[in-house]
């Protein structure tokens, strides 16, 4: 869900069309990385460069990810398919910025397939979210509060910035 927040945030800076398709992409395809668990039980290695945090948390994931994206929705949206290619894989690339500042996991492979090297930032102030069996737990809350002080609070406040400037 913080991935969306950040998503729909960076829509209110951007100078394309408010149609219900773009906020729906903006919330969406910061998400869309964290499918790569799907491989897990399909035999799919934790730590290979297709499983999680892998290529698809990369910034050439999120490059293909925004061509396809912007060019399924640029007639839609009456955009130039560039900008919103750069837009959408930019919102793509916040997913892995996020996981790099988590406390735990494997790392970001932020420039695979060409190198399979883990990442996170020094500064790593973002409780691991756990499994999804054990969201709500009390370490699951824990995370929950700590991203809303961390990312959801100043992520309000960016939007409410950029949605003023669009109206000034």
């Amino acid at each position: 869900m913080t991935h969306a927040v950040v998503g729909v945030t960076l829509g209110t800076l951007a100078p394309f069309p408010r149609r219900r398709l773009f906020w729906v992409a903006s919330a969406v395809i910061p998400m869309v990385p964290d499918f790569d668990v799907i491989g897990l039980p399909l035999g799919v290695p934790f730590l290979s460069m297709w499983g999680h945090r892998g290529i698809s948390h990369s910034l050439f994931g999120a490059l293909v990810l925004g061509l396809g994206a912007a060019g399924l929705a640029a007639r839609v949206l009456g955009a130039r398919r560039l900008p919103l290619t750069l837009y959408f894989a930019a919102i793509t690339a916040t997913h892995g910025v996020l996981d790099a500042l988590t406390t735990g996991g494997p790392g970001v492979a932020f420039f695979a397939p060409f190198d399979d090297t883990r990442y996170f930032f020094p500064w790593r102030p973002i409780p691991v979210s756990p499994l999804p069996r054990h969201f709500f737990t009390a370490w699951g809350w824990y995370v929950v509060r700590s991203e809303m002080a961390l990312v959801w609070v100043p992520s309000l406040a960016i939007a409410l910035i950029g949605l003023r400037r669009r109206r000034a």
